[in-house]
């Protein structure tokens, strides 16, 4: 009972800070749509790498990729690493471009920005549509972290950290916008890469007091297959899983709107070097994690029974000092809150934007009946259990991969034809929508390989052949 009660002063004081950090921050609102959702452009280099950072980097890492990388070996490590190169190589291609298309004619969603370049509101309506639907299983994975994390900890009450993460995530969204998110996630991405240092600290004492050398556990997982691409990382299956991952940058909205968020290019450099930094240290610290728990346990020196993939942290919390796993535990609250509090918010300004018309008081409340429907929506399908958290965030990334190549021809300036461009734009949700009528769940995506190919190559290749005719020669 004391470790439940040090982690839950850890995690009261840490709600208190940002909430008082999110109700400072309405100083900066200057009112309107635009200015609530994006900032209207003006956030610092800070502000904008923290904010870009703590919303890709969530509890798909610290709980997600440390039980991925526990069960599956190095081949996570490839597969986030994929994610992370081409990302930077994304924002330096086009980063700079799409904030100044965004400030010279006032963007405020990505599918806004769609409709716009690629020729009509049908475009706009339909991506918005496709947000709002595809984002679920990635936004419930963040509860379902916090959920996960109680749960491990305490022995049960998984329920109570899925309806109190979304709590935090409503409030922290709504109270001054983009501008309490920001701020909240600069505390967020700090907390996140200070108590990953802790944790894997931690195993890796474990480890040395016991073995007396590190070097030694990769020979330990290379007798149990966990260092190539061998066991559960079959090609078709890396290959299923970091198509979608790679093209993360493009195709999800609420990473997407953060390149409308920095004041000047000054600002954006400071944005894609830090994230930079931080989402390789931050990668490198939770993969090591993952490994260096599976060769503890094997070892005998890490008495942990896992049951799933999403069970590895939390317990390996449960044999730790309790004022470190309760700093631990905030974090993983911390990392889950900032994604899906972006999301929430970006969903919002879709609803708002893309979707309902009038004046700016009906718009508003459309942003809260999306907030509230997709809050929801979110809850229940974390409550369901119904797949592991590095899972239901690929999905997501599966339903958007088909706008991939509609967006980057856009921001190429190259595309004509909206018709096309909307038939692209519609192929991976109507793909994902035949396995799931064919074989029973969205999840079958990642295991089905119509003639030996994974459904993410099909949607990439299916996708790209009809934008073809509306790009420019």
């Amino acid at each position: 009972m004391s470790e439940v009660l040090v982690a839950a002063a850890v995690l009261g004081l840490y709600l208190v800070l940002g909430t008082l950090l999110a109700l400072w921050s309405r100083r900066s609102l200057r009112g309107g749509l635009e200015d609530f959702f994006t900032g209207m452009g003006r956030l610092g280099g800070f502000l904008s790498a923290m904010t870009y950072a703590a919303t890709t980097y969530s509890g798909f890492m610290i709980v997600g990729l440390v039980g991925f990388a526990y069960y599956t070996g190095i081949g996570s490590l490839g597969f986030e690493l994929a994610y992370f190169v081409a990302t930077l190589t994304l924002l330096v291609l086009f980063a700079r471009k799409v904030r100044r298309m965004a400030g010279e004619r006032g963007w405020i969603t990505p599918s806004q920005m769609l409709g716009d370049l690629l020729g009509g509101k049908a475009v706009a309506v339909t991506a918005a549509v496709i947000y709002l639907v595809a984002l679920i299983p990635y936004a419930a994975s963040q509860l379902k972290s916090i959920g996960e994390s109680i749960a491990g900890m305490v022995g049960g009450y998984y329920a109570w950290g899925v309806v109190i993460g979304l709590l935090i995530i409503i409030v922290w969204s709504m109270i001054a916008g983009i501008w309490s998110v920001a701020v909240t996630d600069a505390l967020q991405g700090l907390w996140m890469i200070f108590s990953a240092l802790i944790l894997l600290g931690y195993i890796l004492l474990i480890w040395n007091s016991n073995a007396g050398d590190l070097s030694s556990a990769w020979s330990l997982l290379e007798d149990k297959g966990l260092t190539g691409l061998n066991g559960f990382w079959k090609l078709n299956t890396f290959l299923a899983f970091t198509l979608p991952w790679i093209f993360f940058a493009v195709t999800n909205p609420q990473v997407v709107q953060r390149l409308y968020m920095p004041r000047d290019e000054k600002s954006l450099a400071s944005m894609i070097r830090w994230f930079g930094v931080f989402g390789l240290l931050y990668t490198i610290i939770v993969t090591l994690v993952g490994l260096y728990a599976r060769a503890s346990v094997e070892a005998g020196y890490l008495n942990i029974t896992p049951s799933g993939k999403d069970q590895v942290t939390p317990l390996i919390l449960s044999t730790m000092n309790p004022v470190l796993a309760g700093i631990i535990f905030t974090s993983i609250v911390a990392a889950s809150a900032s994604t899906a509090d972006s999301i929430l918010l970006t969903l919002a300004s879709v609803a708002a934007v893309d979707l309902v018309e009038g004046d700016e008081a009906r718009k508003k409340r459309a942003a809260w009946a999306a907030v509230i429907v997709v809050g929801v929506l979110m809850a229940a399908v974390a409550l369901s259990r119904v797949s592991y958290i590095v899972q239901l965030s690929v999905l997501s990334s599966l339903i958007l991969l088909s706008l991939a190549p509609a967006t980057i021809a856009a921001w190429a300036g190259r595309v004509e034809g909206e018709g096309w461009a909307l038939s692209s734009i519609l192929s991976g949700p109507i793909i994902v929508a035949v396995v799931t009528v064919v074989e029973g769940s969205p999840l079958a995506a990642f295991s089905a390989h119509p003639l030996g190919v994974p459904i993410a190559a099909w949607i990439l290749i299916i996708s790209t052949l009809l934008v073809l005719p509306a790009v420019r020669k």
